[in-house]
């Protein structure tokens, strides 16, 4: 990716906008021939375009699993809109914990003894000392609870603002991360609420108009809007930017996925599948199962790009028809968009070329989303009238409906009426379709080593391996079967623990990880 002060070419209006964490990966679209090396790992190398900026390659084959980044975060702090959080772990607060203060800013902390406390922390080092000879801890007696959410937005700014006294080769190194202040200042909406709500609020209402310039303010609003990753899980999230990570370009079927660990943040990217020595290493920042006119207009609000990578171009979605309408008219052909890369392309059916346009299909789209909304999370019988219904509309992988069967597998066997040994052999092999219906999408759209099909293996397992001993203690099966049947059982148990191994410690994925390699154990030799 370009300095952040480079003007950047693009080829035509739709074109994905280089951006830093998450350029996308126009491979397919921009000839990559003459691209310079500027740097190699024995994992990647860094190259330049000069038309999509710099990003990462495979500087030799990697086998799935590889490691090729390993960082601490150069920055971390509160997510944007967050609850009031610890600033010392961001945690957020329960409605019944004790409420302590920083004994120096007056700032609310989770605990005295808060790890993230400490004199080497973040909060220390940065914030602490020019909050308090500020006083801003007083502007929180006039504050309505939606303006306390915004101070603790301003808080990562201000924290990476502050690195400039503090530590300025690492301020450099944010720098280094692409702002895309052309692009995000043509966005009127977006540019006056960063002015209003965290540059007015550090220079005008902190008191920090001497030490930071508008100008500064404004591109690190930039940087952490284009470049930060979501990190942590419940009570504890935040936003962190990392260095090298940043570099790799989003695609919507990427090749390597990210965990952190839960209390450093410490970032591990690593290959989903193998990956060719010269191939472009890719990540998503879009939800896998989600439609690609949902997935393009949130990297267009979100990351400021559209994306127009081989999924997005096609119009079933690499087979998986995750946004496919069914034609009510001849009852057979599926409606698709005739230019899935224009947001406001009209749908054709491709039987009876009945056509509809954008906004009919959002409307429909949106009117079913909020059915679904209407719909009690932990209703099965809900949601499954909803599956039926709308199968008569919307392709059997459509986005919506594979949220609801998402949300199936994991209610049957865990939700009161519903639980294991309270499940029927129907409502065995319905969970055993539900996860089936999973995998075969995701393995299309996430293979390899990725968190979602190392928890549906693990959901996948349980009918089967209950349904086994129940169909051979019945005489249904003979020992050969089950015994064929029990070592599916093993390598569904065998890749989810595989999988979900890489997840950090404390992490739900971890627990099933190990739940998982119980269940080995308990199986022994098939």
């Amino acid at each position: 990716m370009p300095p952040h002060h480079k003007k950047k070419k693009h080829k035509k209006q739709t074109q994905s906008f280089d951006i830093s964490k998450g350029k996308a990966d126009t491979s397919s679209e921009w000839d990559l021939s003459h691209d310079v090396q500027l740097e190699a790992t024995t994992s990647y190398c860094i190259k330049r375009s000069e038309l999509v900026g710099r990003y990462l390659v495979a500087s030799r084959d990697l086998k799935a699993g590889d490691v090729i980044i390993e960082t601490p975060p150069l920055m971390v702090g509160p997510c944007a809109e967050t609850e009031p959080v610890c600033l010392g772990c961001h945690s957020t607060f329960q409605p019944s914990s004790v409420f302590y203060k920083c004994e120096s800013c007056n700032w609310r902390i989770c605990s005295p003894n808060c790890h993230g406390l400490v004199a080497s922390s973040t909060h220390s080092q940065l914030e602490c000392i020019p909050l308090r000879d500020k006083a801003v801890y007083k502007l929180f007696q006039a504050c309505t609870p939606v303006q306390v959410k915004l101070m603790y937005e301003a808080i990562l700014t201000l924290r990476c603002m502050l690195l400039k006294t503090v530590d300025f080769a690492s301020y450099e190194r944010l720098l280094d991360m692409d702002p895309l202040n052309d692009v995000r200042q043509q966005i009127p909406k977006l540019w006056n609420r960063n002015q209003k709500e965290i540059v007015q609020r550090i220079r005008d209402d902190w008191g920090f108009a001497v030490e930071f310039t508008e100008q500064e303010l404004h591109t690190i609003c930039g940087i952490i809007e284009v470049n930060a990753f979501e990190v942590g899980q419940d009570p504890i999230k935040a936003r962190a930017l990392f260095p090298q990570a940043y570099l790799l370009m989003h695609d919507c079927t990427p090749n390597t996925g990210h965990t952190d660990a839960l209390k450093t943040h410490y970032l591990t990217v690593r290959t989903l599948r193998d990956v060719r020595a010269g191939e472009s290493l890719t990540l998503t920042y879009a939800h896998i199962l989600q439609g690609t006119l949902k997935r393009r207009q949130h990297l267009k609000e979100e990351k400021f790009f559209y994306c127009n990578c081989r999924r997005c171009s096609d119009p079933t979605e690499l087979g998986t028809y995750c946004s496919a309408l069914r034609c009510t008219d001849c009852r057979r052909g599926l409606i698709l968009p005739v230019n899935p890369l224009n947001q406001e392309s009209g749908w054709r059916c491709q039987e009876c070329r009945k056509e509809m346009s954008c906004e009919s299909v959002v409307l429909l789209l949106e009117t079913l989303s909020q059915q679904l909304e209407c719909i009690d999370g932990n209703d099965v019988a809900g949601l499954e009238t909803f599956l039926r219904q709308q199968a008569l509309i919307l392709h059997d992988n459509h986005y919506i409906l594979l949220s609801v069967k998402h949300s199936l597998c994991e209610l049957y066997g865990k939700i009161e009426n519903y639980l294991v040994p309270q499940l029927s052999l129907d409502q065995l092999k319905r969970k055993e379709s539900l996860c089936r219906d999973l995998l075969e999408v995701v393995d299309q759209l996430e293979p390899g080593l990725t968190r979602l099909r190392g928890t549906i293996m693990y959901e996948l397992h349980v009918p089967l391996l209950i349904e086994a001993g129940q169909l051979f203690q019945s005489g249904v099966i003979q020992r050969s079967e089950l015994r064929r049947r029990l070592k599916e059982v093993q390598q569904f148990l065998k890749e989810s623990a595989k999988i979900l191994a890489f997840e950090p410690e404390g992490t739900p994925e971890h627990s099933i990880a190990e739940a998982a390699r119980d269940a080995l154990e308990n199986m022994g030799t098939v």
